[in-house]
């Protein structure tokens, strides 16, 4: 990377406090909710967001938040963030799309260039918390992240399956090879009540999740409950941890959050 472009990233990061990747083994498993109310939830505690989206291929954090019909702001100088909520920020590959069915064809090098742009002509400002919603797996989003954004933070997103805990352990792995503090794994549609009946349901077992962070020796965040309202929220660009703030799925989220930020500031 030519040393202007390092300096812009370089500059831009002086100005962000915390780094967060969440990312995940596989896909399906609730990646991009998770980042979304995350950031939501930070930036109703008063911190400031940004909220960098490089799922290049499959961009969906504007619909979660409900800002898919605005459009980021370009000028020959710098692009400036859709802005969310008062300390809420996003950048997503989507406001860049002259339709949401078009897909993005790229190789490896056009998907680095984006991030790179992502990183070092966003004016994101003064920043508490950057986080970034990479692509499932282990390839070019996550690496180039990774390489590109030092003394990141990583937080992984499993369901808990055996399945999906394979590919969660390689992505602790992955970051871990990278360098990556590994802020915990997130234990994601671990069980369900049953409207009905009330009884608990295990439609994915429950506590891979929790298995696979005692056997690395990285932190367990905790676990989220399926809930349909979070599936209509989402779909409703209203995230659950806010919109449903009395439901056991955003109770064991705020958790996580606090979690989070009280590990930011040890």
């Amino acid at each position: 990377m030519a040393d202007k472009e390092e300096a812009k990233i370089s500059r831009a990061l002086a100005r962000i406090k915390n780094r967060i990747l969440v990312f995940s083994g596989k896909g399906g498993v609730g990646k991009s909710t998770v980042a979304a109310n995350l950031a939501v939830a930070i930036s109703e505690r008063g911190k400031r967001v940004g909220l960098l989206d490089v799922d290049i291929h499959g961009p969906n954090l504007a619909k979660m938040l409900g800002v898919e019909d605005k459009t980021l702001a370009i000028s020959p100088e710098v692009i400036r963030p859709v802005e969310v909520n008062k300390n809420l920020k996003l950048v997503s590959m989507s406001f860049l799309l002259q339709s949401p069915d078009l897909p993005v064809i790229w190789r490896g090098p056009m998907k680095m260039k984006v991030i790179q742009q992502f990183l070092g002509d966003v004016d994101w400002g003064e920043l508490d918390w950057l986080i970034i919603d990479s692509p499932p797996g282990t390839g070019d989003e996550p690496l180039s992240v990774a390489q590109l954004i030092p003394a990141t933070g990583a937080i992984i997103v499993t369901t808990p399956q055996d399945v999906s805990v394979l590919d969660s352990r390689k992505a602790v792995v992955f970051a871990m090879k990278l360098n990556l503090k590994v802020i915990g794994i997130i234990e994601n549609m671990s069980g369900m009540v049953c409207p009905h009946c009330g009884k608990r349901i295990d439609l994915f077992k429950v506590g891979g999740g929790e298995q696979a962070a005692w056997e690395f020796q990285v932190p367990f965040l905790g676990r989220i409950p399926i809930d349909p309202q979070i599936v209509i929220s989402g779909d409703e660009g209203k995230p659950f941890a806010i919109s449903q703030p009395d439901s056991e799925a955003s109770r064991a989220f705020q958790e996580i959050v606090d979690r989070i930020l009280n590990d930011s500031r040890q």
